[in-house]
């Protein structure tokens, strides 16, 4: 009886199976990138320069805005912003849209959440940022991370809304700009990763997760005691924080003074013009660097929101 010698397209001398996981071909197959902490090193962000988009508005409450920014300053103080984390050794990348996109195509911290495998695609709750994400998710398949869902059916999610606690737990925070039907694909597939969910209800006036909470230190979270969920407080608290709170309310209101992104343990990038917060900070151990964004205040958000995090360091 003749030997039948398969070729290896079909399993035969030669095939090689995919065995590793997904995780293990972070930085092999795809690029390096992931997030599990939110207060680990940070090595790579994603903006966007606001473009001709910004010059359009005419009208900021129809543009999600407080007021219309003036593009050429709030362009320089992009550029400020992107010099800074720079200086400190993190790579920045841009969103570069093929045509004029939504008018808060800058805030790509929404448009996204980050896994230690890769990112969930959001799906902003507004039809004024609808959209949006399109652009993100075309840079990020650009970069080679890949993007592990996108949010469907009638969920919307923005990634503001999440964040880590510590490498098996995210704290998922749902109104106004994530709605049940989006937190539940977002947990879900988390939960395929051994994550677990912890889900609170933000209170009316409060835009995202992100606004009423920020995590500095493997065990420091800073909150914004009238808009944090108690819920919220007391499983940070659970996972070992010390939960300390904002001193000053009109700074966080005028100043976005909790909007900071944490560059490393003890070490933050916020807006300049918070002195009272600043000095409650440093007296903390906190090292401050600040850098001046007060013209894309305007827009409605702050350096969290202007800053999509790719990568952190994993402890």
């Amino acid at each position: 009886m003749a030997e039948i010698v398969e070729d290896a397209a079909h399993g035969g001398a030669g095939w090689s199976p995919r065995i590793v996981s997904l995780r293990q071909e972070i930085g092999k197959v795809w690029r390096l990138c992931g997030v599990a902490t939110e207060w680990s090193l940070l090595k790579a962000v994603l903006t966007h320069r606001p473009g001709p988009e910004i010059e359009a508005v005419k009208n900021a409450n129809d543009a999600l805005m407080l007021d219309t920014p003036d593009a050429a300053l709030a362009r320089h103080q992009h550029d400020s912003l992107v010099e800074a984390y720079r200086d400190v050794g993190v790579t920045v990348f841009y969103v570069e849209p093929c045509n004029t996109p939504p008018p808060n195509q800058m805030f790509v911290a929404d448009l996204f959440f980050m896994t230690p495998e890769g990112a969930i695609l959001a799906r902003p709750a507004s039809t004024v940022r609808a959209g949006e994400e399109r652009f993100v998710a075309q840079k990020l398949a650009e970069l080679g991370i890949p993007i592990l869902r996108y949010i469907r059916g009638k969920g919307v999610f923005e990634g503001a809304d999440a964040s880590w606690i510590d490498p098996d737990t995210v704290i998922l925070g749902t109104g106004l700009r994530t709605n049940d039907e989006g937190a539940a694909q977002v947990k879900s597939l988390l939960e395929e990763m051994d994550v677990e969910v912890v889900k609170v209800d933000l209170p009316c006036g409060a835009m995202h997760l992100m606004g009423t909470l920020r995590f500095v230190d493997k065990d420091l979270a800073i909150c914004w005691r009238t808009r944090i969920p108690y819920a919220a407080v007391e499983a940070i608290r659970e996972h070992g924080y010390t939960v300390v709170f904002l001193p000053n309310e009109e700074e966080a209101v005028q100043g976005m003074a909790l909007n900071f992104v944490t560059l490393g343990p003890q070490r933050i990038l916020m807006p300049a013009g918070n002195p009272k917060t600043q000095s409650f900070y440093e007296d903390m151990g906190i090292k401050c660097i600040t850098v001046g964004i007060n013209e894309l205040h305007k827009a409605a958000g702050g350096i969290g929101c202007l800053t999509g995090i790719l990568e952190r360091e994993f402890m």
